[in-house]
C-alpha cells in the first residue's frame, strides 16, 4: 500500500546525513506495516525488534548502550548478521522500553553506517521524553497520520479517480 510517508522513508535512506529515524504516529494508523514493507523492498534483510516483547533486550539495553555490543547482543540471540547499510533494524513499539530511545543517540555517534528507524506512539514517546534522554539532534523524526482520501483511493486501486479530484479546483461552492 502507498503511503505519503514512504516519500519520507526513501529520503532518509539515501541522506548523506542519515540519523537513526523515529516514526511518530498514534496506535493503529500503520507505522509497522510501512517500516516492514520499506525494508523489504530497500534492504537485504530486516530485523524487527517489538520493544513491547522483547524483555530480555530491554533488559540489555537498561545496562549497556554500546551500540556495538547491541549489535554482537542482536547477531548472537537472533542469529542474523547485520551488515550496515543492507540490514535495517527495526525498534518497534520504541517507547516500551526508554533506554533503547537514549541508545539512538550512541547509534548516530558511534555506529552512523546502520540503519535504524523506531517506532512508536506519540504519547508514549512524549511520556518517555520527560522521564529518561531523549536524544535531540541525534535522531530524524517524522509523524505518520492515519489514510487520508488521496492514500484510500491509492489503497483501492483509484489512482485515476485521486488524480482527477487533485487536478480539479473545488472552491467548495
Amino acid at each position: 500500500m502507498k503511503r505519503r510517508v514512504s516519500k519520507s522513508l526513501l529520503e532518509w535512506k539515501s541522506s548523506p546525513g542519515r540519523m537513526p529515524l523515529i516514526i511518530n504516529g498514534a496506535r493503529q494508523v500503520g507505522k509497522t506495516y510501512i517500516v516492514e514493507q520499506f525494508g523489504k523492498e530497500h534492504y537485504e534483510h530486516v530485523l524487527y525488534l517489538n520493544m513491547e516483547i522483547e524483555a530480555t533486550l530491554c533488559k540489555f539495553i537498561e545496562t549497556e548502550l554500546s551500540p556495538k555490543k547491541i549489535i554482537q547482543y542482536l547477531e548472537a540471540t537472533k542469529m542474523q548478521e547485520i551488515v550496515p547499510s543492507k540490514t535495517l533494524i527495526f525498534f518497534d513499539e520504541i517507547q516500551a522500553c526508554e533506554r533503547a530511545l537514549t541508545a539512538l543517540k550512541y547509534f548516530c555517534e558511534q555506529t552512523p553506517e546502520h540503519h535504524i528507524i523506531a517506532a512508536g506512539s506519540l504519547s508514549g514517546v512524549a511520556i518517555n521524553r520527560e522521564k529518561y534522554s531523549f536524544p535531540v539532534g541525534k535522531v530524524n523524526e517524522i509523524n505518520m497520520y492515519p489514510l487520508d482520501f488521496e492514500e484510500f483511493l491509492w489503497a483501492m486501486n483509484m489512482v485515476n479517480l485521486a488524480e482527477e479530484i487533485k487536478s480539479r479546483n473545488y472552491s467548495g461552492t
